[in-house]
């Protein structure tokens, strides 16, 4: 019986965010590539020690990403569209980011700026690569994007270079790479009817390739991710897999850990089973139920890697349990691995560096850093035997009972309010072909009114500010006044650029959710917490551990302030309870459905007050409502009818002339567009500037009564779209929708641009708009 402690991934941003600090002034302009390279290079040592350290002996190499690991694949393997070829060489950084982020370095200085202040290829202007969720995450990856003539070729040898830097400090690793098929499966093509999945002949060769160079670098396993195992898959997927691991198993010297993660093998169990690998991992956290068949069908030698240890959430794992379950198994294999459900990717790194934190609620929790030591500790205990870790286990069970009793975890009247929710609270007053003509009554918009999704940039000043009020280098009085600076600033900008329905920029706020979590009962908040949503942009998600209220009013005075500058409409802006929950750390001893009916409840009672103060606009944001939709499509039904519920019980109070809009983040919505219909929202806006218009077909196919906002402006991206292609995108929507169903905005909040980009590409949205309305609206 062998029991090794194993890891699948670590976060590559660093303890305090130095990847993103160094990755964002190289962008900049501010570092040159050998110092950003020197600090990515420090960061993957300190995080190998750090491993080696917690007693962690299978240690991942090629988990760090300059952005993100799909896109990494992409390079490695040649898929490198045309368009961004001529930037440089295929594994440069000029291509790389140019990929990810696009390029515009013919405009204007700005541009070059804050577009790549570095490389090749004056003049090119190239936009980024689609981007979307990674499975129910909330990291997102660059969209493969591949031809029928595709050319596959070993462009990039980032695992091999990885391995062998860690080899040089003393680190014998298991590099990681993403499996060929869960590749080619994520990748899209802009041929109409292509199937991606044809080209894996084509795709093999590089992957063997890549396997007999790491083994000739002296790597012995390597793990392969295949995520797309735990999917819904057809018999061509299966059959991909029985090819590609059948022509992989050929490469001599070298093993391979199967890993799959984030749901349940199900009826792909057998054909995993029969694959050619040496090893298998399997999420226990996610799917603890498929122990049991695993163990059933899987061979006499191979290797299991137990996904034990959550890698998606920051609670302590309860180890005494974990034991119980876990030591019978570890004594029929001859070997086991002990491992987190998935990589540690989507956990904060340490939570050592917690000094503000609540004693009793930091007693509970386990950052990646801590998920470490229990790994460690659960392959000794399994191993070695109990009395080893006597104290370990001891402190661990206080810690659990601790949450299991502390009164911080439940509200009684919270219990009784939701007891008492019925359905008519679920329900508008009037269908929406009545509660329209009221709105426009109300409101008096010309044809595809223009409006942007709410916040505006949050400039160096704005952080500088916020962060020293909460230094307390900034009085109370003082941090007010710049807030309302900032706000009659760019209330007056967006009147003169000529803007119909007016946000007030969201200065006040630091994040999304954080922002209302903070005023929320039931939520605690990190301080070092950040985790990778995507590229350099990372999150401080909160953390659910109670009941969740609302004490008191939450964004009432910064909209009445801003509603007093102008006589245009002001929309209120709330984030939704099922993106509140999808993007918060949640705790686990109760169903999400519950405490999302919660959170919508104290949504309901802001939207009211927002109403009873006058806002004719108020915008419920669910823009993680789909990435929160089961794997599974036999779990859909379940999810979507408590997540569109929570939604509406939260817009469904205000009265019929009050416009409820909601936006949707990276959202296909084909297959759950009744659901989106259901949520009744009166106006949608959706992200399609990068997709071209493709993702209103769903809405287009499903006859969709209500109105729509498709984003015209890619935000992800600091490429600034000229008037022509915003309206060139208007007359594509208008080819799907009718020009009275449209509104005119960007993808998503400006939070994360410049001024600089901003500006101009309003201002170019606003004239887009109006051309559209030319062409396609009749005059009165």
């Amino acid at each position: 019986m062998t029991v090794s402690a194993a890891n699948l991934g670590f976060p590559r941003i660093g303890p305090r965010r130095e990847l993103k600090a160094a990755t964002e002034a190289y962008w900049a302009g501010k570092i040159d590539e050998a110092t950003l390279l020197q600090t990515a290079k420090d960061l993957r040592a300190a995080t190998w020690d750090r491993q080696k350290a917690a007693g962690i002996e299978v240690i991942p190499s090629n988990d760090f990403s300059f952005y993100d690991q799909v896109l990494d694949t992409s390079v490695m393997v040649g898929a490198i569209p045309e368009i961004y070829r001529a930037i440089g060489a295929p594994d440069s950084l000029d291509v790389y980011f140019a990929m990810a982020r696009g390029r515009q370095t013919g405009a204007s200085p700005e541009a070059i700026e804050h577009g790549c202040a570095h490389g090749h290829g004056a003049g090119l202007d190239v936009p980024a690569q689609e981007m979307t969720k990674w499975c129910d995450t909330n990291y997102h990856y660059m969209v493969p994007e591949v031809a029928p003539d595709q050319a596959f070729a070993l462009s990039a040898t980032k695992p091999i270079d990885h391995f062998q830097e860690a080899r040089a400090l003393g680190h014998h690793t298991r590099p990681v790479i993403l499996g060929p098929v869960t590749y080619l499966l994520l990748a899209k093509s802009k041929t109409g009817g292509f199937d991606p999945l044809s080209l894996l002949p084509r795709l093999l060769p590089v992957y063997a390739a890549l396997l007999a160079k790491l083994a000739e670098a002296g790597a012995d396993w390597v793990q392969i991710d295949e995520p797309a195992l735990v999917l819904d898959l057809g018999d061509a997927a299966r059959d991909a897999y029985r090819t590609a691991y059948a022509e992989l198993a050929k490469v001599r010297g070298i093993k391979l850990m199967l890993a799959t993660y984030f749901g349940a093998l199900g009826d792909n169990l057998e054909t995993a089973l029969a694959l050619p690998v040496a090893g298998l991992h399997v999420d226990l956290v996610r799917a603890p139920e498929q122990l049991d068949a695993v163990l059933a069908g899987a061979r006499d030698d191979l290797v299991l890697s137990l996904g034990v240890i959550d890698g998606r959430n920051v609670w302590k794992a309860d180890l005494t349990a974990l034991l119980d379950r876990y030591d019978m198994v570890v004594r029929q294999r001859a070997e086991v691995q002990i491992a987190p459900s998935c990589s540690l990717l989507h956990t904060p790194v340490d939570l050592a560096l917690e000094t503000k934190l609540d004693a009793e609620i930091k007693d509970w929790l386990a950052f990646a850093a801590q998920k470490l030591e229990e790994i460690a500790i659960l392959r000794q205990g399994l191993a070695e035997g109990r009395y080893i870790i006597w104290a370990e286990l001891a402190d661990n069970a206080d810690s659990i009972a601790s949450r299991r009793r502390s009164p911080l975890t439940r509200n009684p009247a919270v219990r009784d309010r939701l007891a008492t929710v019925d359905a008519a609270m679920a329900r508008r007053g009037a269908p929406f072909a009545e509660r329209i003509k009221a709105q426009q009554a109300h409101l008096g918009l010309p044809p595809l009114p223009t409006t942007t999704i709410g916040s505006f940039p949050q400039t160096p000043e704005v952080r500088k500010a916020r962060a020293a009020h909460g230094k307390g280098e900034l009085d109370d009085a003082g941090y007010e006044a710049f807030l309302q600076e900032e706000t009659v600033r760019t209330v007056k900008w967006q009147e003169d650029a000529g803007i119909d329905v007016l946000v007030h920029g969201e200065f006040e706020r630091n994040d999304m959710v954080q922002y209302f979590g903070e005023q929320l009962a039931g939520f605690a908040f990190s301080h070092a917490g950040w985790v990778q949503s995507y590229g350099s942009r990372c999150v401080r998600p909160p953390i659910i551990f109670g009941d969740v209220s609302r004490p008191g009013p939450m964004t009432v005075k910064w909209w009445r302030y801003a509603q007093s500058l102008t006589d245009k409409p002001m929309k209120g802006m709330l984030t939704g309870p099922v993106t509140i929950l999808n993007w918060s750390f949640v705790r686990d001893d109760q169903p999400r459905e519950d405490t999302c009916r919660q959170i919508a409840l104290a949504i309901r009672d802001e939207v009211l007050d927002l109403e009873a103060a006058g806002a004719k606009i108020i915008q419920i944001d669910e823009a993680a409502l789909r990435e929160g939709l089961p794997l599974r499509k036999a779990d859909w039904q379940y999810y979507l009818g408590w997540a569109v519920e929570s939604f509406r019980l939260s817009a469904a109070g205000v009265g019929d002339a009050t416009q409820i809009h909601t936006h949707m983040c990276y959202s296909e919505f084909n297959e759950i567009i009744e659901s989106i219909g259901a949520m009744d929202a009166d106006v949608i806006s959706i992200e399609t500037s990068r997709s071209k218009m493709e993702l209103l077909d769903a809405f287009v196919d499903y006859d969709y009564p209500n109105e729509i906002g498709p984003g015209v402006y890619d935000i992800h991206s600091p490429r600034i779209p000229s008037a022509g292609e915003m309206e060139a995108l208007l007359l594509k929507a208008s080819e799907r929708l009718s020009p009275g169903q449209l509104w005119v905005n960007p993808d998503c909040g400006l939070k994360t641009r410049k001024w600089e980009d901003v500006k101009p590409a309003l201002e170019n949205m606003v004239a887009a708009a109006k051309a559209a309305r030319a062409a396609l609206v009749a005059p009165a």
